[in-house]
């Protein structure tokens, strides 16, 4: 149930979170940022709509939700065909970014906050009061080459600079997981912190299970759908168990269970950390949130990039290189020449850094927002 937006206290600074509507990955990622804060003493009332706002409210049912609108781009079922929709839909994607920002004046002003943080929402600055953007993204891939790629960045940085601070879930040494997404030659002149993954994942104390297999989905529609209807045909024949989790939180539609592989629509994030501990392998997209989970544990993982974008087709060839994952492209997935690869494959995972970034700058942050 949504709580009301709790009054405001001297010294607890009041923070509005939103993270961007593309999939779940930009709502999970924020999950840490919203427990620090927490854990810090700030007021935290968080913005979203959709399965958005229902997976931030299962993990944080005491904390206020505004209604946002999100970007609601529309994907295909090809890659030619969601280059064409992204294109054609930029008009409605300018107007979401302009929304969004007057709507922030609007709601600054009624409830006093004294921050925001924004997960890619473009808009989501504020002249007054600090603004923080978070992104991996850069460098934004493009099919087109270099021009194009150089273009967008021209473009993504006009609004990144905008921002008070953008912080980078990734590390700022050679030992990351995005690669030149979010190590660009040419960076950004407002104020860039790496601030370390980000995953709600934590290495717990629990047994994996010989030939089981997690297929964790995510991201928009129809592509969701699509590798869900090829992931069931193939697992239908696998010799052994999986944990399917759907990636529709909040959604009522159900597929029954069977003795071989138990189907969720979600799981809050220490089940969902208990079902891909249990796995022998894992098998998600090459979104980057998957990305720093997996690597948070260092499993075994299979990853499909979502067909024409960009960034996870990126990523996928980038952590293949780095034998961090065996990756395939969705029309070319099979689970048994995928099992067969992976037995063969020497997986190599980086050395995960203290997770004392996030905390830390957090509390720098807050020290410089509070020292007036």
């Amino acid at each position: 149930m949504n709580q009301p937006i709790k009054e405001k206290l001297p010294g607890n600074p009041r923070f509005l979170v939103a993270p961007l509507d593309w999939g779940l990955g930009h709502t999970t990622r924020c999950i840490p940022i919203i427990r620090e804060l927490v854990e810090q003493g700030c007021i935290v009332t968080l913005a979203g709509n959709g399965k958005q706002a229902e997976l931030l409210l299962q993990e944080f049912p005491d904390l206020a939700m505004l209604p946002l609108q999100g970007y609601d781009i529309k994907y295909a079922k090809s890659s030619f065909g969601l280059i064409k929709n992204i294109i054609f839909q930029t008009p409605k994607l300018l107007r979401s970014i302009r929304n969004e920002h007057l709507w922030l004046q609007q709601i600054v002003e009624e409830y006093g906050f004294d921050a925001v943080i924004s997960d890619n929402r473009f808009g989501l600055y504020h002249k007054k009061i600090p603004s923080i953007f978070i992104t991996h993204q850069l460098t934004i891939k493009s099919p087109f080459g270099k021009w194009t790629e150089k273009m967008l960045q021209r473009r993504n940085y006009k609004y990144i600079n905008r921002f008070t601070e953008c912080w980078v879930p990734d590390y700022e040494s050679e030992n990351n997981l995005a690669g030149d997404l979010s190590h660009p030659t040419l960076k950004p002149t407002t104020a860039l912190k790496y601030i370390g993954a980000l995953t709600r994942i934590r290495d717990k104390a629990v047994v994996e299970k010989e030939k089981h297999l997690a297929v964790i989905l995510s991201g928009p529609e129809p592509q969701r759908s699509i590798l869900e209807e090829k992931l069931i045909n193939e697992i239908s024949h696998y010799n052994g168990t999986a944990t399917f989790i759907r990636g529709l939180p909040g959604n009522k539609s159900i597929i029954p269970s069977t003795n071989m592989i138990q189907f969720y629509n979600h799981l809050p994030s220490d089940e969902l950390n208990n079902a891909m501990q249990e796995a022998e392998y894992i098998i998600c997209r090459s979104g980057y949130s998957s990305v720093m989970d997996i690597a948070a544990l260092q499993k075994k993982s299979m990853l499909i990039p979502t067909p024409g974008q960009t960034e996870q087709e990126y990523l996928a060839d980038y952590l293949m290189k780095k034998r961090f994952a065996v990756c395939y492209k969705q029309n070319d997935f099979s689970l048994e020449n995928a099992l067969q690869t992976a037995k063969e494959f020497n997986y190599s995972f980086p050395v995960i850094q203290p997770d004392d970034l996030l905390k830390n700058r957090i509390t720098n942050f807050l020290k410089s927002i509070t020292k007036d």
